[in-house]
């Protein structure tokens, strides 16, 4: 994992989504997660427009959060709306 995502910080955040701090599985805690490093990984793009391994990651998390986001639509769309508008996800 990178530095900026220490233990503390990911159990904060499944603690947050996922209900307790050991139900790292759900659905909503993986997203949650997905999508803290997404803004990490934005936030470094700006500064380093070069880095195309950090984008190609980047991308490839894009994707697998629109796939979870898919899943989670499809099994409960009433989380799933709860879901974007807490992370401020537009979609």
């Amino acid at each position: 994992m990178a530095i900026y995502l220490t233990k503390e910080k990911i159990a904060s955040i499944i603690t947050e989504h996922g209900g307790s701090a050991t139900n790292t599985g759900s659905t909503e805690a993986q997203i949650a997660l997905i999508t803290y490093r997404i803004e990490k990984l934005s936030e470094h793009l700006l500064k380093n427009h070069k880095d195309h391994s950090c984008r190609r990651a980047l991308l490839a998390l894009v994707g697998q959060r629109k796939q979870l986001l898919n899943y989670l639509s499809k099994k409960d769309l009433g989380k799933y709306r709860a879901l974007i508008e807490k992370l401020g996800i537009r979609k």
